[in-house]
This record gives C-alpha cells, sequence and structure tokens, in this order.
C-alpha cells in the first residue's frame, strides 16, 4: 500500500506546488535582491537598530523581515513594492528617532523607561507587578550573574532593552537575603524551628525572627518563609 501511495503522489505540488521547476532560478535572484536590500537598510539603521533592539527597533525590524521575506520565494508579490516597504519603514525609523531624540514624552511613550526591580535585597513588588516577568526566568538571570541570594544586591534595574542590570554591595556589606538557588522556595515554612535570618518567599524581605509561628509579612502580608542566606558572590 505504501508503495502505491508514493507511486501516485505527485512529487512536483509537493516540492514545488503550483510553481515550475523554472521558479527556481527566480528564487535564487529574488532572494540575493532580497538579502542585499536587508543588508542597505540595517547599513542604514546604523549599529544602534541591530544591537540590543527596544519594542520599536523590534518592530522596525520585524517589519523589514516580513517586507522581505514573501518577495524571496512568492511570484505574487514584486520586487519593487516590497523594497518600498523597506523605503517606507526606514523613513519612518528615522522620522521617530528624531523625535525620540528630541522629545522624552516620545521617547517614554515608544521605548519605555529603566524600572528598579530589587532595592536593598528585596523586591520593589510594584515595580515587578508590572513587568510581564517569572520569578524563575528573572532568578535565572541573577544567577548567571553570579548571584546566589538577594542580600548581595543593593539595585537590580530593568532597562528598556529587557537586560537586566545589577548593581552590588561590597563583600563586607552583604546582608541575609533570599535565597534564588533551584529548589531553594520548593518548601516554605509557616512554622519555624529555631531563631534565625529568615525572607518571605513573594517579596524577599528578610528579619530574625524567633522560634514558632512565622506570622504574616510586614512588607506584603503574605506568610511563607524560608531561611535567609548571608553568602558572598564568588568572582
Amino acid at each position: 500500500m505504501l508503495s502505491i501511495f508514493l507511486l501516485e503522489l505527485n512529487w512536483k505540488e509537493l516540492l514545488m506546488g503550483h510553481e515550475e521547476w523554472s521558479f527556481i532560478l527566480e528564487i535564487i535572484l529574488r532572494t540575493a535582491i532580497m538579502f542585499l536590500t536587508i543588508i542597505i537598510g540595517l547599513r542604514i539603521l546604523g549599529k544602534r537598530g541591530v544591537k540590543q533592539l527596544s519594542i520599536f527597533e523590534l518592530v522596525v525590524i520585524i517589519g523589514l523581515g516580513s517586507a522581505a521575506g514573501d518577495p524571496m520565494f512568492n511570484k505574487d508579490v514584486g520586487i519593487v513594492s516590497s523594497v518600498i516597504v523597506f523605503i517606507v519603514i526606514i523613513l519612518l525609523y528615522s522620522v521617530v528617532t528624531y523625535l525620540i531624540g528630541k522629545y522624552k514624552k516620545i521617547e517614554k511613550l515608544i521605548e519605555g523607561t529603566s524600572i528598579c526591580l530589587i532595592e536593598n535585597g528585596q523586591f520593589s513588588i510594584e515595580n515587578f507587578k508590572k513587568e510581564n516577568l517569572g520569578s524563575d526566568e528573572f532568578f535565572a538571570e541573577l544567577r548567571l550573574k553570579g548571584i546566589s541570594q538577594l542580600g548581595q544586591i543593593e539595585m537590580a534595574i530593568e532597562e528598556i532593552s529587557g537586560e537586566i542590570s545589577v548593581f552590588y554591595f561590597e563583600d563586607s556589606q552583604v546582608k541575609y537575603g533570599l535565597p534564588i538557588m533551584p529548589n531553594s522556595l520548593q518548601k516554605p515554612l509557616k512554622y519555624l524551628d529555631e531563631e534565625a535570618h529568615y525572607s518571605c518567599t513573594f517579596c524577599g524581605h528578610t528579619e530574625m525572627k524567633s522560634p514558632g509561628n512565622a506570622g504574616s509579612c510586614r512588607i506584603c502580608k503574605k506568610d511563607e518563609w524560608v531561611l535567609a542566606s548571608n553568602k558572598k558572590r564568588i568572582t
């Protein structure tokens, strides 16, 4: 049955759709032209347009990619129309970039602003809620910077590019903080067996606690705690 199916299969339609084999040469030519157009476009945009992308720049790159992709293989899409799309996008980019440099309000509206996520070893809760960040994803980024607990961090800022900038306490100033190693938050406590420093699993607030009922965090009012860590960064 399989052999009969393979024999009856229209290989040309499977591989080429409704195009003729001669269209392969046209695809190669179209792709080469659009590839050169992309290079020219990115050169005009400059280094800022291809390094760490803001939301606005990402939209520009996606627009250029969409304009370049279709004419590479779609016979119904003319190259001239795609080049016009490129020119319009680049002109819009230039105009908006000028406005961003001239007016701060437009810059904030289009590109957003940097935002503080951690201050003095604990989360800036209201700011963190505004960002579409999962705690596991955020902790993974911090671990990549050699951070094992929040008490090592004086301030962490999410830049408009999405990158996280971290400013550290000196080793002598490192305090107890919420541990962020894998599985460190898996078993939160509501009843404490020993006197020690404990961190709120929600906001990172840390304080010395006595044995007994852990109570609620005075910052976020949550009631789950883990044993805090005062480890220093290893650099």
